[in-house]
C-alpha cells in the first residue's frame, strides 16, 4: 500500500484551519478502513465507488465536490460543486497509474488531514482500478472498435427496451437501416486503410447528424443504423436528408464517390424485434433499387 503517492497542493494562510475536529476522527483505524473497503467492494461503477467513499471522506475534509480523472474520462459525484480551490492526489499501485483524484473545498488541508486522506486512499484504490477494469471491459462489449459507435449487441439490447417501452407507455419511435454505396470497390481499389477512414467518416456523418435523445449503431462492414426518438416520417426524413447533404459535402467520401443508402420505418405496440427490423431493411432495399443515394420509407 505504500506505492500510493499522493502530491498535494496546499493552501496558504494563518495556520492550519480544519472545519471540524477532523483530528480526533478515528476514520484512520483498522475497523473503519475495513469497513469502507468492504462498501467500496459491492458496486463496480466507477460513480458508484466514488459516492461510497465520499462519504467516508466528508468525516475529515468538508469538500464541496469530489471528481476522478482517467483516461476513462471524468467521474464525480452527483451533487459535486467544482467552483472552490482543488486538492489534486495521484493515485497509482506500483507502476500503474490510475488517475487523480481532486477534492473541492473552501478549506485549506492540514498535515493531519492529508495523512488521514492517504489512510483513505489506500482503501479505495483497488475497487477503483477493479472498477475501471470494469468499464473498459463492458465498453469493449458494446462499442465498436473502429468508429466508437455502439455494436450490434448494444442494439439488440437498446431496441429491445425501446420495444417495451412502446407497448407499456406508448412511446413509439422510429429506426432507420444505412450502408454505403460503392464501399466495396473503396476496399478493393484504394486498400483498407481507406476503407477505414471512409467508414470513420461516416460514422462522424451519423453523430452530427442527430439529436441528443437519439441513438447510432454500427452492425460491421457498412451497415450502421440510428434509433430516432420521433414517430413521424417527416423526422426520419428530415434527417435522412441531413445524413445525405453532409455526405455530399465530405471531401473524403466525394473523392471515393461513396454515398449512403437509407431506409426507416415507425415501431408500434404490436411489432417484434424482428418485424420491426424486417421492415426497416424492405425500405433500404427499396432505396437500393430505386438507383441507391435515396432514403425510402416502408
Amino acid at each position: 500500500m505504500e506505492n500510493v503517492h499522493i502530491l498535494t497542493q496546499r493552501v496558504s494562510g494563518r495556520g492550519d484551519f480544519l472545519p471540524f475536529s477532523a483530528e480526533h476522527t478515528r476514520v484512520d483505524e483498522p475497523t473503519e478502513t475495513h469497513e469502507l473497503v468492504t462498501e467500496l467492494q459491492t458496486s463496480l461503477v466507477i460513480e458508484d465507488v466514488l459516492a461510497m467513499y465520499a462519504k467516508f471522506a466528508k468525516q475529515l475534509l468538508n469538500f464541496s465536490g469530489i471528481q476522478f480523472q482517467s483516461t476513462l474520462g471524468t467521474a464525480q459525484t452527483s451533487d459535486s460543486d467544482t467552483n472552490n480551490t482543488p486538492y489534486i492526489f495521484d493515485l497509482t499501485i506500483a507502476a500503474e497509474h490510475l488517475g487523480q483524484l481532486i477534492y473541492f473545498s473552501k478549506y485549506p488541508l492540514s498535515a493531519v488531514i492529508e495523512k488521514k486522506l492517504r489512510v483513505l486512499h489506500t482503501a479505495l484504490i483497488y475497487p477503483l482500478r477493479n472498477a475501471m477494469m470494469y468499464s473498459r471491459v463492458l465498453k469493449l462489449a458494446t462499442k465498436d472498435t473502429l468508429t466508437g459507435l455502439n455494436n450490434r449487441s448494444q442494439f439488440n439490447d437498446i431496441l429491445s427496451q425501446k420495444l417495451e417501452n412502446c407497448r407499456r407507455y406508448q412511446r413509439p419511435f422510429s429506426l432507420m437501416l444505412l450502408d454505403l454505396d460503392n464501399f466495396k470497390q473503396v476496399n478493393d481499389n484504394f486498400g483498407h486503410k481507406v476503407g477505414d477512414d471512409t467508414l470513420k467518416e461516416f460514422a462522424k456523418v451519423l453523430c452530427s447528424s442527430i439529436r441528443g435523445t437519439d441513438s447510432v449503431f454500427r452492425f460491421g462492414g457498412d451497415e450502421f443504423s440510428i434509433l430516432i426518438e420521433d414517430p413521424e416520417f417527416t423526422t426520419n426524413k428530415v434527417v435522412a436528408e441531413r445524413i445525405m447533404r453532409l455526405v455530399r459535402e465530405s471531401s473524403l467520401m466525394s473523392q471515393y464517390d461513396v454515398t449512403t443508402s437509407i431506409g426507416f420505418t415507425l415501431a408500434s405496440s404490436q411489432d417484434c424485434d424482428n418485424e420491426i427490423f424486417a421492415r426497416a431493411d424492405k425500405g433500404l432495399y427499396k432505396a437500393k433499387a430505386s438507383g441507391r443515394n435515396c432514403a425510402k420509407a416502408y
